[in-house]
C-alpha cells in the first residue's frame, strides 16, 4: 500500500504540480537551439528534435561504456566491461501547457554490461570504489522524476518528486572529471543511512528549496530516509515504508562559476538522518546496541587557478573537498573482505587542465587524490574481533578526456588504491581503464 500511495503521489506533483499564485516574466530571449546535428550522433532525427524544442521539450541520449582491468594488488586479477545507457527529457511547463516558470526532469537509465561480477567487491576491495557506473545489478529504473516551480524573478525555486541529492548538493564539477566515486558524493557520506543517501543510482522522494542571489545562495532538501528497496536492486522502488525516517541537508555557498568558462564556488552544508543508527560497540543495559544519530557537515571549494588568455574556458582548475560523519555508527557489511569501514572523515583535491596540448583544445586532464580515514571505534571493534585495520584508505587517478568529437569522448585512466578498505591483509592494488561515452 505504502508503494502504491508513494507513486499516486510522485505522479500527482509531476502533472498537476505545485502552484504558485502569480506567474512569472518570461525570459528576454529565447536560448539558442542545439545543433543536434553537430553535437549527437543521430542528428535531429528528421527534425523531431527541433519540433519538440519547439514545444519546450529537450531529449538527451547517452551511453557511458568503462573496460577496466585490476593488474595488481587488491582480492584479485581480473578484468570487467560496465555500462550506463540513459534518457533524461526536460520539459519546460510554460511552453508546453502555460505553467509559468515550471519545469519537470525525467531521467531513466539502464546499467549493463559485466555489472553483476561486481569489479571492485571481487577484484579489488576498495572502500571508495572504482567506478561512478558500478552497481552490480542489470536494471533499468527511474532516478530522478521532478517538478520545478521558479518564483522572485527565478530568485527561489521549489521542487518535489524523486530526486537525487547529489545533483546540487556537496557537488564540485572540476571533480566531475574523473570515474572514481568519491568525486562525485563523497566517501564518507555515501554509506551512510540504510540504504546510502539519494545518488546514483537510486533517487528518493524529496522535496528541495532555494534561493540564490548575486552569487550566494542558500538551500535545503528533506528526502525519504531509504532511497529504493534495500532487499531488491532491481527496477524501480518508491516506497515510504515505517522506520524509514527522513534525510535532511542545508547548503550554504557562494558560486559566480560560468559554465564553460571559469569556476569559483565556495559552500558548507550539514547532514543528518532522522532514524538512528546502531552503535558499533556500545550496547545499552540489555545488551542492545545504543542508538546513535547519524550525521555530518561538509565544506568544499573549486577555482579557476590559471585561465589561458585566448580562450577562459582553457587553463588550470582545482578543488578541494573535506567532509564528517559520525564516528560511532555499525555500517553494516556490503560483503568487501572485513566488511564496510566506519569512516570518519575524507577529504580529496584534485586538479585538472582543459587545452593542455595544442590544437587539443576540448580535452582534458585531471589528477585527483582521496583519503578516507576509519574511526578509532572501528578500529578497536575490528581488533576485537581478530583483525587489524589500517587508519585509512588513498585513492588516487591519473586519467585524460580526449573529446574526439563533440557526441564522442574517449578517456583512459590509471588509478592508484593504497590500503584498500583499511585491510591490512590486501596489497596496494592498481587499475588501468579506460571510459568511452556518447551522445546520441
Amino acid at each position: 500500500m505504502a508503494n502504491q500511495f508513494a507513486k499516486i503521489v510522485l505522479f500527482g506533483l509531476l502533472l498537476s504540480g505545485i502552484a504558485f499564485a502569480e506567474d512569472e516574466k518570461a525570459q528576454d530571449e529565447e536560448e539558442k537551439a542545439p545543433d543536434w546535428s553537430v553535437e549527437t550522433l543521430t542528428g535531429n532525427w528528421g527534425g523531431t528534435r527541433s519540433s519538440l524544442y519547439e514545444k519546450g521539450v529537450t531529449v538527451e541520449l547517452t551511453h557511458k561504456s568503462d573496460f577496466l582491468e585490476n593488474s595488481s594488488g587488491g582480492i584479485q586479477r581480473g578484468s570487467v566491461w560496465l555500462a550506463n545507457s540513459e534518457i533524461a527529457v526536460n520539459m519546460d511547463m510554460d511552453k508546453l501547457a502555460g505553467w509559468g516558470a515550471t519545469t519537470v526532469f525525467i531521467q531513466y537509465h539502464v546499467q549493463h554490461g559485466d555489472q553483476t561480477k561486481k569489479f571492485n567487491e571481487v577484484y579489488v576491495g576498495s572502500f571508495a570504489g572504482v567506478d561512478n557506473i558500478e552497481t552490480g545489478t542489470n536494471t533499468g529504473q527511474f532516478y530522478q522524476a521532478w517538478l520545478q516551480k521558479n518564483s522572485a524573478d527565478d530568485k527561489l525555486s521549489l521542487l518535489a518528486g524523486l530526486y537525487a541529492v547529489d545533483s546540487e548538493f556537496y557537488v564540485t564539477d572540476t571533480s566531475g572529471l574523473f570515474i572514481q566515486p568519491p568525486y562525485g558524493m563523497s566517501a564518507e557520506m555515501a554509506p551512510t543511512g540504510q540504504n546510502g543517501p539519494p545518488v546514483f543510482p537510486l533517487g528518493a522522494l524529496a522535496v528541495r528549496v532555494k534561493y540564490a542571489s548575486s552569487g550566494f545562495y542558500a538551500q535545503g532538501v528533506l528526502t525519504d530516509g531509504v532511497p529504493g528497496n534495500p532487499n531488491n536492486s532491481h527496477g524501480t522502488h518508491i516506497r515510504l515504508d515505517k522506520g524509514d525516517g527522513t534525510l535532511a541537508v542545508v547548503e550554504l555557498g557562494y558560486n559566480t562559476s560560468e559554465e564553460g568558462k571559469s569556476f569559483n564556488k565556495t559552500a558548507v552544508g550539514l547532514w543528518s538522518y532522522s532514524a538512528r543508527a546502531n552503535d558499533l560497540i556500545d550496547v545499552d543495559a540489555l545488551g542492545n546496541p545504543i542508538r546513535r544519530s547519524d550525521q555530518g557537515f561538509y565544506f568544499l571549494a573549486e577555482r579557476t587557478l590559471r585561465a589561458e588568455q585566448d580562450d577562459p574556458a582553457q587553463g588550470l582548475s582545482g578543488f578541494v573537498r573535506f567532509g564528517a560523519a559520525s564516528k560511532d555508527i555499525d555500517r553494516g557489511d556490503p560483503g568487501l573482505a572485513d566488511g564496510e569501514p566506519t569512516v570518519d572523515q575524507s577529504g580529496s583535491l584534485g586538479l585538472i587542465y582543459q587545452g593542455l596540448f595544442d590544437g587539443r583544445d576540448d580535452d582534458t586532464a585531471g589528477i585527483a587524490v582521496t583519503t578516507s580515514h576509519a574511526s578509532t571505534k572501528y578500529r578497536d571493534a575490528q581488533l576485537a574481533l581478530g583483525n587489524v585495520a589500517d587508519s585509512s584508505e588513498t585513492v588516487v587517478e591519473v586519467t585524460y578526456r580526449a573529446q574526439l568529437k563533440p557526441w564522442l569522448a574517449v578517456q583512459p585512466l590509471v588509478q592508484r588504491i593504497i590500503n584498500p578498505n583499511m585491510d591490512t591483509t590486501l596489497r596496494d592494488a592498481w587499475v588501468a581503464g579506460m571510459r568511452l561515452e556518447v551522445a546520441f
